[in-house]
């Protein structure tokens, strides 16, 4: 199976796209067979969530170990004490989760904080300027695009946050009445980390995302996200869409939350791939994540965010998480942020990118899968109703507590 699927393709599989079918081969990694993937799943047979191993395209679950994800990704040396799945008892066919047969595939994550960090990449550092200088404007986007990307797009380029010559450039910058809030947090020494969500708010693979009714500028975020330990461990991945509200945030930075935080606006999934011998964090450092939009009316849009472009290094990002400052005792999925800020106009010459309802949005690389969505109206898509409170009572009615 090719990785990136041609045009013709992405044609013959339109009436699949239509009827939101996943084939479990679409979503897993290319060397799935070597990889060491865990996630969460409702299942129908148990009566609730609980933390599952993929094998062999089945899923195992993994209560007897840990009830739940957080629980499981602080176990020291996880990955020796998963690679046997046959320990396990089977719950079904991915097939069967991804149809809605034996339940359901969960974002792969509970208990967790889920946090991102902003403006990590020189190209999205341009696009959150022109956010602001615009006012959340999108007619004016594309002449304050015009003006200040000459001036910052050199001067950003190949800039490492935090270092002296990141100084010099935000000094220069300053003469010209060109700094910003987004520049400050893009190349200055202190990261921007943020709330996505609550945790277990997010959406898993096949879900719908949601973007609010009034927003009429808006993007997807593809994005690598980080499994964090409680003790600031760094022991897997997987990929997120910090689904975003251009037009909200650009009228003020003080309206980030209502931006990044709606129902179901935050897509983990499809597994977290443990680190091991097939796969570390050099191999994070150095992907390439692939975005893929098609809509309804016949619109695409691709693009591609290379890791390697990033301001501030994984490990970087993690020790500003996470320090003797701030813990987080039940771990953390963590957002890198991308480079990605789609301009391609969509409603009219000059409009830039928006979201249209009914959109297919599949965030991709060949080490972690890829995570599929459809675009509907926040207020449209199921509501999120299972907490953490829910959960406790879910475990408790199971006889697991």
């Amino acid at each position: 199976m090719e990785w990136r699927l041609g045009i013709d393709q992405v044609k013959e599989d339109h009436r699949v796209n239509i009827e939101r079918a996943l084939a479990p081969e679409s979503i897993l990694p290319l060397d799935a067979a070597d990889a060491l993937l865990v996630g969460r799943a409702w299942s129908k047979a148990l009566g609730g969530p609980c933390p599952v191993l993929l094998s062999s395209g089945h899923l195992f679950d993994l209560s007897p170990v840990a009830l739940t994800m957080s629980g499981l990704l602080e176990i020291e040396d996880l990955a020796s004490k998963l690679k046997d799945a046959s320990r396990f008892a089977e719950l079904g066919s991915l097939a069967s989760f991804l149809d809605g047969t034996a339940g359901e595939l969960l974002a792969p994550a509970d208990l967790q904080a889920v946090k991102a960090a902003g403006v990590t990449f020189a190209d999205s550092m341009l696009e959150r300027v022109i956010e602001e200088q615009a006012k959340g404007d999108p007619l004016r986007a594309q002449d304050i695009r015009s003006r200040l990307a000459p001036v910052l797009g050199d001067n950003l380029k190949g800039l490492v946050a935090g270092s002296e010559k990141a100084a010099s450039v935000k000094a220069l910058l300053q003469e010209m009445g060109l700094w910003s809030q987004y520049l400050e947090v893009g190349i200055g020494p202190d990261a921007e980390i943020f709330t996505k969500a609550q945790p277990m708010s997010s959406v898993g693979c096949g879900a719908l995302i949601g973007i609010h009714p009034k927003s009429d500028w808006n993007n997807p975020e593809p994005e690598v996200v980080l499994a964090v330990t409680s003790k600031g461990m760094i022991v897997g991945a997987t990929l997120g869409n910090d689904v975003n509200l251009r037009d909200f945030e650009g009228r003020s930075a003080l309206l980030l939350s209502k931006a990044k935080d709606n129902n179901a606006s935050c897509a983990i999934g499809p597994f977290v791939r443990l680190f091991d011998g097939n796969f570390t964090i050099d191999d994070i450092k150095s992907a390439e994540i692939s975005l893929a939009v098609e809509g309804t009316d016949g619109f695409t849009m691709t693009g591609i965010s290379p890791m390697q472009a990033i301001s501030r290094s994984p490990e970087n990002l993690v020790s500003q998480l996470l320090n003797r400052n701030h813990q987080y005792p039940d771990g953390v999925l963590f957002f890198l942020g991308t480079m990605f800020a789609p301009v391609k106009d969509r409603r009219g010459k000059g409009l830039g990118f928006t979201h249209e309802i009914g959109d297919r949005v599949e965030i991709s690389t060949p080490k972690l899968g890829r995570l599929v969505n459809w675009v509907e109206h926040s207020d449209n898509c199921p509501e999120w109703n299972f907490g953490l409170t829910a959960l406790m009572k879910n475990l408790a009615g199971r006889g697991l507590l």
